[in-house]
């Protein structure tokens, strides 16, 4: 009964990227992550012995603690990729700000230019 839920699982995950996907809402390099977790967790859930063949191939007492180790590593991962896009879209705001700041500076030199002599011609009029 718990392999038809973790199967049931997996492909609710599967189906939810893949909606994401086709409505834009999602990236395709996030995508991709997340099919691999998704069609993992299906292999894993239709073929619950891989899991015990590769606990004692790694060595580890119960297949469950693979899990976890597993589960936890990729949590990791995704963190360290999030902090790292973060730091990206960090660097490029700062950049737009200032070339903003910039042309902002710029658009009120050329205003005060023309204000002046737009003063003159209405005073001549």
């Amino acid at each position: 009964m718990s392999n038809l839920a973790a199967l049931l699982l997996a492909l609710a995950i599967v189906g939810l990227v893949l909606e994401m996907l086709r409505r834009k809402k999602f990236r395709e390099k996030y995508a991709t992550l997340w099919l691999v977790v998704g069609a993992l967790t299906v292999v894993l859930a239709a073929f619950p012995q891989l899991l015990n063949i590769a606990a004692e191939l790694l060595g580890v007492q119960l297949p469950s603690n693979l899990l976890f180790i597993l589960s936890i590593l990729l949590l990791l991962g995704v963190c360290l990729h999030l902090s790292w896009e973060l730091s990206v879209l960090e660097d490029e705001t700062r950049t737009l700000a200032e070339e903003v700041a910039i042309l902002r500076t710029q658009i009120e030199e050329v205003a005060g230019r023309i204000s002046p002599t737009e003063t003159q011609k209405r005073d001549g009029d």
